[in-house]
């Protein structure tokens, strides 16, 4: 499995705690950036995380901004993306049992190091609970398909 990880100048120490973590725990990650803290449009990193999930390059992904809303918004544009903001290892859990979601987002101004490393562990050791949550997680899909009747 890889992992697609990016951040922007609000996510790029987090990111690069993450970065580490990840690959102490024997993960395989590609690092979409960005490389120097300096100021970035968010979108176009998380179009490049989405983008290597849809294409199969990697299998899921964390983003992190300022506050993880950014990223989890333009995240969600990308067909096949279920993002998550994750401000805790429950939530994190909980998004990836429910939702099946391939993308978390963190908030590196509200998240401190230890618990961005304990969420990201939460989220990496969840599974998808099927069942009625698949009935949900194809109704989502229904709705960005276009073809979801109420």
């Amino acid at each position: 499995m890889i992992i697609a990880l990016g951040c922007d100048h609000g996510g790029f120490e987090h990111k690069n705690a993450i970065l580490k973590h990840l690959e102490e725990k024997g993960f395989t990650v590609k690092d979409f950036g960005i490389y120097e803290n300096v100021s970035v449009d968010y979108p176009d990193i998380a179009a490049k995380v989405c983008e290597s999930i849809q294409n199969g390059e990697c299998q899921l992904g964390i983003l992190v901004c300022g506050t993880g809303i950014g990223m989890s918004i333009a995240a969600n544009k990308i067909k096949g993306i279920r993002c998550a903001l994750c401000p805790s290892k429950e939530i994190a859990a909980l998004t990836k049992q429910h939702n099946n979601a391939n993308v978390i987002a963190l908030g590196g101004r509200f998240t401190s190091f230890e618990d961005a490393k304990d969420i990201v562990d939460s989220y990496m050791n969840a599974t998808f609970e099927g069942g009625r949550h698949q009935r949900r997680v194809d109704q989502i899909m229904a709705i960005e398909a276009g073809t979801f009747e109420a």
